[in-house]
């Protein structure tokens, strides 16, 4: 007698299992491709902004002004020195660079200056883009004798821009057009600070104005704190404070800092 045979189907599941092992493997350098991508061009902004700062923060640290002297001239009434005005009613800034440091564009400074009652912030005479075309100022002039007289002449200026002049260009870059200061540069900045009492003279220095001089509004008697700071486009701001002297006596021109 035959034995009884049962007939079974077997199931195979290795198969399965292999594609679903295969499924999570490509899944997973999917994965790997989208992260690796991300982290490349996070990386590669960061090292643009690192390049971008630290040119940034090389400016900041690199591009300084120095004040190396500072002049007062008082108004005078005639050529001759004898009827002085009582304050001090222009100063002549001495100016260069700091050693290593990267050139710096005069058009793009900003002089703020105050007496304690009266604070200014002064641009460069050509700036066209802070107050507007100053219809005064000759960019085609070899120094800067015109623009000074025209501002120490023309209302209101005195209040809104200052002008300069080289006194050292070796490589004949600096210009009244273009007053780009490069390292080994000296110039001078002129500052009005006439004060409201000029009004009554003509004479500034050597200079004959041909006409009475505007206010600035500044006061600058003796026993004055005065307080200059100079702010470039990029780059350390420079701070010049000094007191002007007890008595001027009959001094034209005043030394007052340092």
């Amino acid at each position: 007698m035959k034995a009884n045979r049962t007939l079974s189907m077997s199931k195979n599941t290795r198969a399965q299992v292999g594609i679903g092992t295969l499924i999570i493997f490509i899944a997973m350098v999917l994965v790997a491709a989208v992260a690796a991508a991300v982290l490349i061009q996070t990386s590669g902004i960061l090292q643009q902004k690192a390049q971008q700062t630290g040119k940034q923060s090389t400016q900041e640290v690199s591009s300084n002004l120095m004040i190396k002297n500072i002049e007062g001239i008082r108004a005078k009434a005639d050529g001759n020195a004898t009827a002085l005005s009582e304050t001090i009613d222009l100063l002549k800034l001495s100016v260069g660079l700091n050693v290593g440091s990267a050139p710096v564009d005069v058009k793009q400074v900003v002089i703020s200056i105050t007496d304690g009652t009266v604070a200014h912030n002064l641009v460069y005479a050509g700036n066209t883009k802070t107050y507007g075309v100053w219809s005064e100022f000759d960019d085609t002039a070899a120094d800067g004798t015109d623009n000074l007289i025209s501002l120490l002449t023309t209302t209101d200026a005195p209040k809104k821009y200052f002008t300069v002049d080289k006194i050292r260009d070796e490589d004949s870059s600096f210009s009244q057009a273009n007053p780009v200061m490069n390292t080994g540069d000296l110039i001078l900045v002129y500052l009005a600070t006439s004060s409201p009492d000029v009004s009554t003279y003509t004479y500034m220095g050597t200079m004959d104005t041909t006409t009475t001089l505007k206010s600035s509004g500044l006061r600058l008697v003796p026993r004055t704190t005065v307080n200059i700071v100079l702010t470039p486009e990029a780059g350390a701001t420079t701070v010049a404070e000094f007191v002007t002297p007890s008595s001027y006596g009959v001094k034209e021109t005043v030394q007052l800092y340092p």
